[in-house]
């Protein structure tokens, strides 16, 4: 009697794990675009740094990751529970916030500004920069994870808690670990490069060869990469929001199926396009909101 419990209880566990591993696996398939844009946004957001820092920068957002989404999870199952009404405008506060912050970086660059920072020494500056630069990973993977923990929770929903909790925290550590194993390797792209230049064979030098050309331009292309995945990523939020603008551009892209030949890359990439449209407008509509109150608060001060 006491063998049959034992190997009954064997096979609810058995069960159990299989019902996770399925569901861990559609919530996979579900996060993936979000896990390309967390993908391109960080390793923007941690490029440019020393090359004797690059991985303790990325150990460090990663760190910061997982206290994100040790936030997050507890945080999303509360709110499913006790305000699921609340999820929607918590996810746009946050996609409008990313929006911002792709548009300031734009208006940064290509904006006159004043520079804040004359006179500062060069190691505190690099230092500075180094910090931000953490920050600002955080503060964007915060935003990507929590679309990443709503798309899983979504998926698990149905489920009891406890399969919940196991698949939301599964999904967590899957994303930080990929996500940021990916990215080191990124940022050492260079150095893999110069030890196959180094210590390769004649095919290995070659290889090496063309890794440090290609780095730099890569690098490069991971802050335009990054800035448009803000404004896909955040304006991609909204757009689901407002069900009247997401309606029209499902209507938009539709009919571009029926183009010949690239009919079906064309219905992919529309909407994409103008999530991302719809992000630049948003995020310059808040950054004058913001300028315009950062104004009035020192008129304020003033008086």
């Amino acid at each position: 009697m006491a063998g049959s419990s034992f190997f009954a209880l064997i096979d609810d566990i058995a069960g159990i794990l299989d019902d996770v591993s399925a569901m861990t696996k559609v919530a996979a398939k579900k996060t993936a675009g979000v896990l390309g844009d967390d993908l391109a946004l960080n390793a923007q957001q941690v490029s440019g740094v020393n090359a004797d820092r690059e991985l303790p920068v990325v150990w460090a957002v990663a760190v910061g990751s997982l206290k994100n989404k040790a936030i997050l999870v507890p945080a999303a199952l509360a709110i499913s529970a006790f305000a699921p009404w609340a999820v929607t405008p918590l996810l746009m506060l946050g996609g409008a916030f990313l929006c911002f912050e792709g548009f300031e970086k734009l208006a940064h660059k290509y904006l006159p500004h004043e520079d804040e920072h004359h006179g500062e020494a060069a190691a505190p500056e690099a230092m500075e920069s180094e910090q931000d630069k953490i920050k600002g990973a955080i503060r964007t993977d915060f935003i990507l994870s929590a679309e990443i923990i709503a798309i899983t929770l979504g998926t698990v929903a149905d489920a009891p808690l406890q399969q919940q909790i196991t698949v939301l925290i599964g999904i967590a550590l899957i994303m930080t670990v990929g996500v940021y194993g990916v990215v080191a390797g990124i940022v050492k792209l260079d150095d893999g490069g110069l030890y196959l230049l180094r210590t390769g064979g004649a095919i290995g030098r070659r290889i090496g060869r063309a890794i440090l050309v290609a780095a730099p331009y890569m690098m490069k292309s991971l802050t335009v990469i990054g800035t448009v995945a803000m404004f896909m990523v955040g304006g991609g939020i909204l757009t689901h929001g407002f069900a009247p603008v997401h309606h029209w551009i499902a209507d938009v892209s539709a009919p571009l199926a029926a183009v010949p030949a690239i009919g079906g890359l064309l219905s992919v990439l529309a909407p994409s396009a103008l999530d991302a449209v719809f992000g630049v407008v948003a995020g310059g509509a808040v950054l004058l909101l913001v300028t315009l109150m950062q104004r009035v608060l020192k008129v304020f001060k003033k008086d």
